[in-house]
């Protein structure tokens, strides 16, 4: 049975791509599989070339003073190496979640960090409007998309400082001005890739401004220099996320994918506001249309829907452990089908209750 996999991460990805991957396990480059070529091979090194030049292209950030980054760590690294780079003084933090909370801790270890607002009081099932940011701050951090909460920013501010977003659960998913941020950090494993990568697009003319020494391995210049090659990179990951970047460009870019993106939202927000048995986590105007979160009015139900749900080939539903209920993630490869099975289980609880 074909499974339908709504798991938040690591995330489901195109069947052609993970075709493409077995085979370079198997042979990559004359007969030497991809774990096991040098990384400073010339087959991989312009794997890692292309990888880079797609983001960019992507992104829409050509030529643009930006360089593209795949590193290690995840965004957890980011929440730290972030501070290092551009925390002279102080910085601005929306918090909308549990990422952004944890970046915010982490950057506190090096310097004040001010909440120019926060949701936490409301469960994050918010996104905070109306706040200011600080303009003698060093930097405005914000997070564009909450996995746990299903939450996600639709508009952004026009940040009178370097503004920092972290878009590890959105990134390549739906248009924006994206030069109007100075640095885009992403773990791989959420829209684009295996685990391992994290991507990070860095607009050059914000680096060189702290005072402190940094390590070479935290240095975004360091990392700009040597290519993204400054150690070992994850070939594995980043060779993933250079496939599923082609084949997002094949689909027609961002344009195409958001159109995808939003039927799917569509759908699933639709049957969870007209079916009477469930209900939504998030507020209206907020939902992420990567991560719909929903829970039952009836508690009685959880255990028929479970097995109706996981009887249909569908995966990874659950919700966070400190939301509880359901999160449905429809990340790029998630065809709209897994999303139209997911809604028929929910309309036939409707039916059996």
């Amino acid at each position: 049975m074909k499974k339908h996999n709504f798991s938040a991460g690591p995330c489901i990805l195109p069947k052609s791509v993970m075709e493409k991957a077995a085979q370079a396990v198997l042979n990559f480059d004359d007969g030497l599989s991809l774990l096991e070529i040098s990384h400073r091979s010339k087959p991989f090194v312009d794997v890692m070339e292309k990888a880079r030049s797609l983001a960019l292209e992507l992104l829409d950030l050509e030529g643009k003073g930006y360089k593209a980054l795949f590193l290690q760590g995840g965004a957890s690294t980011q929440f730290l190496m972030v501070a290092l780079n551009m925390l002279e003084k102080r910085a601005g933090y929306l918090n909308t979640g549990t990422w952004s909370d944890k970046a915010i801790k982490e950057a506190q270890i090096y310097d004040d960090i001010y909440e120019v607002a926060s949701s936490k009081s409301a469960g994050y099932n918010y996104i905070p409007k109306g706040y200011d940011i600080p303009e003698d701050y060093d930097y405005f951090h914000c997070t564009s998309n909450n996995t746990i909460f299903g939450t996600q920013i639709k508009e952004f501010p026009n940040s009178p400082i370097p503004m920092v977003c972290d878009m590890s659960s959105d990134i390549f998913s739906r248009q924006l001005d994206f030069s109007k941020f100075d640095i885009i950090y992403a773990g791989a494993q959420k829209n684009m890739g295996p685990a391992g990568a994290t991507l990070v697009v860095v607009k050059e003319d914000v680096l060189g401004k702290v005072s402190r020494k940094i390590p070479s391995m935290m240095d975004y210049k360091v990392h700009i220099n040597k290519g993204s090659m400054f150690n070992t990179p994850p070939v594995f990951a980043v060779y993933v996320s250079m496939l599923t970047m082609e084949w997002l460009k094949d689909l027609g870019g961002i344009k195409a994918i958001e159109e995808e993106n939003e039927k799917k939202a569509r759908l699933i927000y639709s049957e969870i506001d007209l079916n009477p048995l469930f209900k939504g986590y998030a507020v209206k105007e907020d939902r992420s249309i990567m991560n719909a979160t929903f829970t039952l009015e009836n508690e009685n139900l959880k255990e028929t829907f479970d097995a109706m749900w996981k009887e249909a080939g569908i995966n990874g539903l659950n919700g966070h452990r400190s939301v509880g209920g359901y999160r449905a993630s429809m990340y790029n490869a998630l065809t709209l089908d897994s999303v139209k099975a997911l809604v028929e289980v929910m309309s036939e609880l409707e039916r059996k209750a």
